[in-house]
């Protein structure tokens, strides 16, 4: 694995149960790692203790929320979002050019499309981490525009070839969970919850550039099934809360929304990408 680059895993609470570091060990990453958590982490001895002084790292979430937007005068620190900020300045004092933040709860990485490109899921069992995480970054590299490349998730993909993210591989402008950054290229991501949406929404309309390759999808616990990390805002506030810091953000382009799956509705946002960021005209409309 190349030398300037490294892994965070953003954790709270969930020192017994950090499910990304054995996704990372099956999959036969050889780079660094380190377990990013807070230092208002009542749990942080037994991080500490599990994984050693050379793989946690601690950081002032105080101080850290002082630099952040968080979108909101609630007065409670219980989210991720200035975890993902801090990576940024902890990477570049760590001497690391390229770094990816994970989430800890993730499971399994799988293929989304075989060798012909016809759509097919399937999990991947081989050492081939290394591999993946350079070509991401060499993507990344060769396109300077872009701030930061992802995978997708599993839930992407609901509908099979009947959705677009299962009928061609394809570069889809959304950016969650799996951040690949550089030090290079540093951004902040806003807001205290739906940080991720919010924050790959109001930067395009800047013209920024977030973007997510579908050949493979990360697979994670599904949330509130487990405790620590986020859990406990989602329970307190719901979806609607969550969704609701991207419309207010963005309130040209994004509003509140349904997603019906079966018997099930969820609350949830809907961005109106032709509102949202700059477009790029076809070559046919241009002036002789």
């Amino acid at each position: 694995m190349r030398k300037d680059f490294c892994v965070f895993i953003l954790s709270h609470g969930r020192a017994d149960k950090i499910h990304t570091i054995d996704m990372l060990n099956n999959l036969g990453y050889s780079g660094k790692w380190f377990v990013l958590i807070d230092n208002e982490d009542e749990t942080a001895d037994q991080y500490f203790e599990k994984y050693g002084p050379e793989k946690v790292l601690m950081f002032d979430k105080k101080e850290a929320c002082k630099k952040t937007d968080q979108g909101d005068n609630f007065n409670h620190r219980k989210t991720v979002v200035s975890a993902r900020n801090i990576c940024f300045d902890i990477a570049k004092e760590k001497g690391y050019k390229y770094f990816m933040e994970l989430d800890d709860d993730y499971k399994s990485m799988n293929y989304r499309f075989n060798k012909n490109l016809d759509y097919k899921h399937t999990k991947i069992r081989i050492p081939i981490l290394d591999n993946i995480i350079d070509e991401m970054i060499k993507f990344l590299e060769y396109n300077k525009d872009i701030l930061t490349v992802t995978f997708a998730q599993g839930g992407d993909y609901i509908g099979g070839t009947n959705n677009p993210m299962g009928a061609a591989i394809i570069l889809k402008r959304k950016a969650m969970n799996s951040f690949i950054c550089s030090v290079d290229r540093k951004f902040s991501f806003l807001g205290n919850v739906n940080e991720d949406t919010t924050t790959y929404v109001k930067l395009g309309q800047e013209g920024k550039i977030f973007v997510m390759l579908n050949h493979i999808a990360l697979e994670q616990i599904q949330t509130q099934k487990q405790s620590g990390g986020m859990t406990t805002i989602y329970l307190e506030q719901g979806t609607y809360v969550k969704s609701f810091y991207t419309v207010m953000y963005c309130p040209s382009c994004v509003k509140i929304s349904m997603i019906i799956n079966n018997d099930s509705k969820r609350i949830h946002h809907k961005i109106k990408w032709k509102n949202a960021v700059p477009c790029i005209l076809n070559e046919k409309f241009k002036k002789s």
